[in-house]
């Protein structure tokens, strides 16, 4: 990491079906990120191959950092000690540098199958999972990991982040919120200190960052240095950059949508070369927009026009001839 303790850490969060390779891409270019995280990748009984860990991770083909150079992290998600240790060891031979644990993914498909948040129920079976990794993967690669505060309650939040500790985890992201409570505002982030006060190792805050007004407050509440951005970050595209500016003593300069309309241009051109001329193209282009729009009018003007539209020559020409309305 090269920004000082004060400054402290931007990591860009790993959020399953949003945060691909194109936006990873997207968003460190864009800039203000340390480190990014990719989506989860699935550990079952099977031992994958390089190509699923490619796939998954394409940056491994250039040293595990994004274009803009961006180190890149891989997540797993799975229940089995064996098994999570034996690809993390596979992953580490294919090229990955840096491994983090997922014990927060809410979805209920995942928790059915004893992955993510519902493992917030089995502290102990935790420490495994993370002992396992650590004890299997070589010295010099660091193993992280990421939680919630708990399934049903916070209760067992810091059971479960000494567990990750122990186990030998050399940081910890926690997501201010139970399973339950999904995505549903508030984020409880005065509920990080106690965990931030009883670790050695660091904690990284996360949760509702949505300005830099929301970094501010969330590292003033838990103490933390280090912030994960998720759904801010895809919101405002250059929330990190602004905060980076705040940190360096410059002023935050948030970009207008002209800019806005530069960078959708650029990820329609990325998803296109990611994925050709698939509904992907549309279905992803429309995701972002139906984010951005509820705290950008004009981002919302633009996806009213977009969203009846399926066939990729007509998104790009809607987004060649779109003019931004003054601001």
């Amino acid at each position: 990491m090269n920004a000082s303790k004060e400054e402290g850490c931007l990591i860009l969060a790993p959020m399953q079906g949003l945060l691909d390779p194109v936006m990873r891409r997207l968003l460190t270019d864009i800039g203000g990120y340390n480190e990014c995280v990719t989506e989860f990748v699935r550990i079952t009984h099977t031992l994958h191959s390089r190509a699923t860990w490619r796939r998954h991770m394409p940056e491994i083909d250039h040293g595990c950092r994004t274009h803009a150079g961006t180190p890149c992290t891989l997540q797993l998600l799975g229940s089995d000690p064996d098994n999570m240790a034996a690809n993390a060891q596979a992953a580490v031979a294919a090229g990955a540098q840096k491994i983090d644990l997922n014990f927060g993914c809410p979805a209920p498909t995942v928790n059915k199958h004893q992955g993510g948040a519902i493992l917030l129920r089995e502290p102990e079976r935790i420490r495994r999972i993370v002992s396992t990794v650590r004890q299997r993967l070589p010295e010099n690669i660091p193993l992280t990991a990421k939680m919630r505060l708990g399934y049903e309650d916070g209760s067992r939040a810091l059971e479960c982040a000494q567990a990750i500790a122990q186990g030998g985890a050399s940081a910890l992201a926690v997501h201010a919120r139970t399973k339950i409570e999904g995505y549903r505002p508030p984020a409880h982030w005065e509920q990080i200190a106690p965990i931030r006060q009883a670790l050695s190792i660091p904690v990284i805050a996360n949760g509702d960052v949505f300005s830099l007004a929301d970094y501010l407050a969330i590292r003033r509440t838990s103490g933390c240095q280090d912030v994960m951005l998720g759904r801010g970050a895809v919101i405002t595209p250059d929330l990190a950059r602004q905060i980076q500016r705040h940190n360096q003593g410059l002023l935050p300069q948030p970009a207008g949508f002209a800019d806005y309309l530069v960078w959708i241009r650029r990820f329609f051109q990325l998803c296109r070369e990611h994925a050709g001329d698939t509904p992907y193209l549309a279905a992803r282009l429309k995701q972002w927009l139906g984010m951005m729009k509820t705290a950008h009018p004009q981002a919302a003007h633009l996806f009213t026009q977009l969203r009846p539209l399926t066939c990729p020559q007509q998104i790009e020409q809607l987004l060649d001839n779109y003019q931004p309305q003054p601001e």
